[in-house]
């Protein structure tokens, strides 16, 4: 018997996270629900350590759906409603085919939307939101002290702030404030997957070579053509350099892995500080933990 309605199942690159929501769905009769930033684009699946590398895209793998997953073009820019809302959808529609949403992934802030909700912000029209994406890329410093109270610094973030203050002249962490609606009720069962970096570091490091030779530098140059950014995707940037002659293929294979690297490390005090957990496994994942979530 089941012991929940629902779960979500998330820690840091290499962690094992997604394998054993597979093994869980299997079992259980569940359905995947993405829960990750970038494997949500359509054609970067090598890059974005997505389920999908490596074989076609469906809507399911051995028999378990797998939503939002690859549905989106590089040139389409979503925020964090927009996801939740789809995230909603995905859940309604498996609970209606009698399937338990598993919700899968690292992004924090898609995690923390389904969790708690996020404020009801204002409709931006398309011109704000072309216009703030525009300041961003052309001065991106000058930009960012226009949302002087967000911490984060990345690109697509930044533009979201900005475009919310340019329509309705609030900070956008003024409406973080706000109350929350949108939140999965009943929470989903949380379970944080959070192994050492002495279990992830070679993890890591297998893993980006089969990353390289499975597609990586051919989604690079897609998402180059599409100007995609590529501080979204880790590695991306280290491609893109050995792609444009400025370092060798060992470099940049080096490079991505110490960023990855340090990318899981601060993945691991985001969830023990922001992300509280109703299970933690703190090694990688193993049939016993399996045979206690059932």
């Amino acid at each position: 018997m089941v012991k929940h309605s629902a779960f979500i199942i998330t820690g840091p690159t290499a962690s094992g996270k997604s394998s054993l929501a597979h093994a869980l769905a299997r079992k259980i009769g569940g359905t995947i629900i993405n829960c990750d930033s970038v494997q949500i684009y359509r054609g970067i699946e090598n890059i974005s350590a997505s389920p999908f590398a490596g074989r076609a895209i469906t809507e399911d793998i051995d028999g378990v759906p797998y939503r939002l997953f690859s549905i989106l073009p590089l040139s389409k820019q979503i925020c964090v409603a927009d996801y939740i809302k789809m995230a909603r959808t995905e859940y309604d529609r498996a609970i209606a085919n009698g399937r338990i949403p598993i919700f899968v992934g690292g992004t924090g802030y898609y995690i923390n939307g389904i969790v708690n909700g996020i404020a009801e912000l204002p409709e931006i029209t398309e011109s704000v939101r072309r216009h703030a994406r525009e300041m961003v890329a052309q001065d991106p410093v000058a930009a960012k002290k226009m949302v002087p109270d967000l911490v984060a610094t990345d690109p697509q973030r930044v533009a979201r702030a900005l475009e919310v203050f340019l329509q309705t002249g609030r900070h956008l962490t003024d409406w973080w404030r706000e109350p929350k609606v949108g939140a999965i009720t009943p929470t989903p069962f949380k379970i944080l997957i959070n192994p050492t970096m002495e279990n992830l570091r070679p993890r890591i490091a297998d893993r980006i070579p089969e990353m390289i030779s499975g597609g990586a530098i051919d989604e690079v140059k897609f998402m180059l053509d599409n100007n995609f950014d590529l501080h979204r995707a880790i590695g991306a940037e280290q491609i893109a350099a050995f792609l444009h002659g400025d370092i060798s293929r060992d470099v940049a294979i080096s490079e991505w892995v110490t960023k990855t690297n340090h990318y899981a490390k601060r993945q691991r005090t985001w969830f023990k500080t922001q992300f509280d957990s109703d299970l933690t496994i703190n090694h990688l994942p193993s049939s016993d933990d399996l045979g206690a979530l059932i």
